[in-house]
């Protein structure tokens, strides 16, 4: 059974239009996910990436169409420019490692509803009653906004060490363990099926 390590940020627009893809290769390949939520913007700075805001204009004009392009494409609601972006993502990110570490719910439905509040909802995911509702509706104790608080930074930390390690630059990325293939981008996704199904 391949290990497919998942290395994402929980308000990256290429999450959000990740959708639940990943989870259907998985499904279709008897895979299993890792769901390693990091610290995108000081992955960037570790990792010789720009952090958006210090981009050239250009570059966030064509960023821009790439996402009315793949939003189109996939048939996915999309706001292209929610309000205080970017938003804290350590407390979201600490919702998913401790409802991993819990179990019981669905958890690509936690990433994708934490997502869809950034790029549908134009809601703050750092705030505990979001985060509590989507933890809710993904089938898991909401109570874990606070219990989980302390093991899920641990964690946060971890995974960005981890991620620079194995060569992570960008979200979403995703590395099948038993190879050291990496796919970066939810444009990569096919080429993961596509791998999987030669293991």
């Amino acid at each position: 059974m391949a290990q497919i390590d998942y290395f994402f940020s929980v308000f990256s627009p290429w999450t959000y239009l990740a959708g639940d893809r990943l989870e259907q290769i998985a499904a279709k390949h008897g895979a299993t996910i890792t769901y390693k939520p990091l610290d995108l913007l000081t992955l960037f700075d570790r990792t010789g990436g720009v952090r958006p805001a210090a981009r050239h204009p250009s570059r966030m004009d064509y960023r821009m169409q790439e996402l009315e392009r793949w939003s189109k494409h996939l048939n996915m609601e999309m706001n292209f420019k929610p309000v205080g972006y970017p938003p804290n993502g350590a407390p979201g990110s600490y919702a998913v490692i401790a409802a991993q570490a819990a179990g019981g719910g669905d958890l690509g439905a936690l990433v994708r509803g934490i997502a869809r509040a950034v790029w549908v909802e134009d809601r703050n995911i750092g705030e505990d009653d979001v985060l509590r509702e989507k933890l809710e509706e993904a089938g898991f104790d909401p109570n874990l906004v606070t219990t989980g608080l302390f093991t899920g930074a641990m964690a946060y930390e971890r995974n960005l060490e981890e991620a620079v390690e194995r060569g992570v630059f960008g979200s979403p990325f995703y590395i099948v363990a038993e190879t050291d293939q990496r796919f970066w981008g939810q444009d990569r996704l096919d080429f993961l099926d596509a791998h999987l199904g030669t293991l």
